[in-house]
């Protein structure tokens, strides 16, 4: 026989990694009290940190809640993202709160209609970055101690009167954050075969596991509407694995994927509809990219010759006014022009058929990966010059309360060097461009196959200006925020 003749065996399709199937990780998270046991001591952290804010002491370097909210928390939560996916609304303290008030209390109502979009959570998004600048949160631990509280009291008013996951999915600044993050996470809550799903008839995963008689819930399935059969990427998911206690079949895992191929396509998604046609998500898109370069603008000292420069013109001497023109610039006037200008290029040199507005939306998402290499970067920054400074901030919390248990505070512990530091942020840069990239190219061979560069070309342009912006950032003198080696 000719071996030619013989047909070739295909290679079987290698499987997703699946952390569910790690020994030991999917005992955890297979366990119905995982989630309060992972809360549980950030819980104790956060009160701490609260008390800490409230009565410790008034320089930002030497208090808990300041070195661990701006420096250690927003460091682990961006690296964690880009590592593995939203473990952080996972662990979410304000929801085991909520669990144990939910004992006494059960919400009655549905979330208003009109409000069910990102509209409210994008408006407290931009207030708490607004309120950051303003009133200088990372150098005044009672601030932050009052907006960690004041978070855990709008948690437990939302969801006191309001069913399901109202908070998470409507109102919560830090789960759009992550949300829009996870869009580049690595892993993602999905089904393991859509051929169980399809022979599923109870649709526990949506629908909650119940009784038999009576009909109760036993186990909830996903609060946030996402139906896993036909869930589509990690917007929207907290990670919570209701889903995963809820299915029957054990159909439910943490499967790997290709970071950021969610924003490559278009299909219907459950809970979220398209993505095209979501102007509110095109919105947090844009805040969360732009947003990205005007934070990181804050800490270098050009910011404080604009606003000298401002306050003149203006003849103000209030901040806030000034800061609500630069934020007016940097998250409306500047990518209204950028996108805008690339819409109406896309429509004339590629012939592009669709509406300006409907093409902004549609590319939007393409900037989102290099968004999140400037968080990446300007977070980075803060946590790994500062990586060891919890150390001796919690050295002297103890020696305050007289329990001098780990001895004198060493404050000379700080982080790595900056040059170092740099380095690593220029990679992060570097990797959120090429995402950008690839992810606007994609779309573009999809709109149009003949001629993608033509699409490619103006939206790519958009990537490089905040990419050369971004690295311009990162070489000025910055602030060392809630740090002894503030300036």
């Amino acid at each position: 026989m000719n071996p030619s003749s013989i047909p070739a065996l295909e290679a079987p399709e290698a499987l997703p990694f699946d952390l569910m199937q790690v020994p030991g990780l999917g005992h955890l998270f297979r366990w119905r009290h995982a989630r309060p046991l992972l809360q549980a001591p950030l819980l104790i952290v956060s009160v701490v940190m609260i008390l800490h804010g409230l009565f410790g002491p008034t320089l930002a370097p030497k208090n808990l809640a300041t070195t661990l909210s701006w420096l250690h928390f927003r460091g682990v939560l961006v690296l964690v993202l880009l590592a593995a996916g939203n473990f952080f609304c996972l662990a979410c303290p304000f929801m085991l709160v909520r669990q144990a008030a939910r004992r006494f209390f059960t919400p009655r109502f549905d979330w208003p209609r009109a409000l069910r979009n990102k509209w409210l959570s994008l408006a407290l998004f931009i207030l708490i970055l607004f309120l950051y600048e303003l009133f200088d949160l990372w150098s005044s631990p009672w601030w932050t101690a009052w907006l960690i509280l004041a978070y855990f009291l709008t948690v437990l008013v939302v969801d006191g009167f309001f069913k399901h996951a109202s908070f998470c999915k409507f109102v919560c600044p830090i789960g759009q954050f992550n949300f829009v993050a996870s869009t580049l996470s690595p892993l993602e809550v999905k089904v393991r075969d859509q051929a169980v799903c399809t022979s599923c008839h109870t649709l526990d995963c949506i629908r909650g596991r119940r009784e038999p008689v009576s009909d109760l819930v036993t186990i909830r399935g996903c609060e946030l509407a996402l139906f896993q059969p036909r869930k589509v990427g990690n917007m929207d998911c907290t990670f919570c694995l209701d889903c995963v206690h809820a299915c029957p079949h054990d159909n439910v895992g943490i499967l790997s994927r290709m970071p950021g191929e969610e924003l490559l396509t278009d299909p219907l998604r459950s809970g979220l509809g398209y993505f095209s046609r979501r102007k509110d998500l095109a919105a947090l898109a844009i805040v969360f990219t732009f947003g990205a370069l005007l934070n990181a603008f804050g800490m270098v000292s050009p910011v404080y010759a604009v606003e000298s420069w401002l306050g003149k013109i203006l003849h103000v001497s209030h901040e806030a006014p000034v800061l609500g023109i630069i934020f007016a610039f940097f998250l409306i006037l500047e990518p209204v022009l950028l996108l805008g200008l690339a819409a109406w290029l896309t429509r004339v040199w590629a012939g592009s058929r669709r509406a300006l507005l409907p093409l902004m939306v549609r590319y939007t998402y393409g900037l989102v990966p290099m968004g999140f290499g400037m968080w990446l970067a300007h977070y980075g920054f803060h946590f790994l010059t500062g990586l060891y400074t919890f150390i001796p901030v919690t050295q002297s919390a103890l020696a305050s309360l007289g329990w001098p248990v780990l001895g004198e505070p060493r404050w000379t512990l700080t982080g790595l060097p900056a040059n170092i530091v740099l380095m690593i942020e220029i990679g992060l840069l570097l990797l959120g461009f090429a995402g950008s990239l690839t992810v606007t190219y994609g779309l573009a061979e999809e709109d149009s196959p003949r001629q993608p560069m033509r699409v490619f070309i103006p939206w790519a342009t958009i990537g490089l200006i905040l990419f050369v912006a971004s690295m311009w950032l990162l070489f000025q003198p910055m602030e060392m925020r809630a740090t002894l080696m503030s300036g």
